[in-house]
């Protein structure tokens, strides 16, 4: 069960990036946030309540619950899909790819313990590369640049790469269990985005059935709800290290889908890209998980 829902998860947010570009057509960024979020955060709620892991003497720490939701769910899912509604949803995904090397190098600043080796130093440098290879800057060809969708998708990266320090350094030690720190962080951004964002409009989604459908089933409730829920499960079946490799599946799940399904022109640079990523994720964690052991 572990192994199928392994592969599943990796399935469900390699998909996310082309309900994203679909909903971009009809509703802005943080219209779509806010649905994917609202959708989310009800089966995490539910069984959350089911396991009656919400406990009141949890509010205390609700500071960190709010940091969480604007870096972990708010800046993070708003980078991403303004990123894929300005890049092919493949070349958003693959992107999406370099998460581990922006959160390691996050690290490698701020915590002592994470060290900076040879082996890692030039992982980032390749992964940057490749990043540099998809932004295409230096092109006479205006048209054929990617930088500004480049920037959110880099932006939601580095987002969501400064959560995970955050939640190593204060969420961790609370032993509070998983669901309910889902529970507490998506209820906080929920918040947050009721409170900024714009509904004039937000019907538009309803336009598209399918759009509709991919935005509300595929980000919220498959995107959102269940896949926190099945990566804590991994997490407890697998043990952290193993359930962080399925990272290494939606790049490749959505540069399949944006291809082979969608029909998206991909260049042979962003092929190439796409290799130095993935080379720089496995020098980043090479060492640190041989450190682990």
């Amino acid at each position: 069960m572990a192994l199928i829902l392994f592969w599943l998860l990796g399935v469900v947010w390699g998909s996310n990036f082309i309900y994203m570009k679909w909903a971009s057509e009809y509703i802005n960024a943080q219209q779509i946030v806010l649905l994917r979020v609202v959708f989310g955060f009800l089966p995490v709620l539910l069984y959350a309540l089911f396991k009656r892991e919400l406990k009141t003497a949890h509010i205390k720490h609700a500071g960190h619950f709010f940091v969480m939701a604007l870096i972990a769910t708010v800046v993070y899912y708003y980078g991403f899909v303004k990123g894929a509604s300005l890049l092919p949803s493949g070349i958003a995904g693959v992107l999406s790819g370099a998460i581990p090397i922006f959160a390691f190098l996050i690290a490698m600043l701020v915590l002592p313990e994470e060290k900076a080796t040879w082996r890692r130093v030039i992982g980032i440098a390749t992964g940057f590369v490749g990043i540099v290879l998809i932004a295409n800057p230096f092109s006479s060809d205006v048209a054929s640049t990617n930088l500004e969708g480049v920037f959110y998708m880099v932006v939601g990266s580095l987002s969501v790469g400064v959560s995970f320090i955050y939640a190593k350094k204060f969420i961790s030690p609370l032993a509070i269990p998983g669901a309910a720190l889902t529970t507490y962080q998506l209820g906080f951004a929920l918040v947050i985005l009721l409170f900024f964002t714009d509904l004039n409009g937000i019907e538009g989604i309803f336009e598209s059935t399918h759009v509709a459908l991919g935005a509300i089933i595929g980000l919220g409730i498959l995107g959102t709800g269940l896949a926190y829920l099945i990566y804590y499960y991994l997490i407890e079946q697998l043990g952290a290290v193993a359930a962080s490799s399925v990272t290494y599946i939606p790049p490749v799940v959505a540069l399949a889908i944006g291809v082979l399904l969608v029909g998206e022109a991909i260049k042979l640079t962003d092929y190439l890209a796409v290799c130095l990523i993935f080379i720089g994720v496995i020098l980043v964690n090479s060492k640190q998980k041989s450190h682990n052991k």
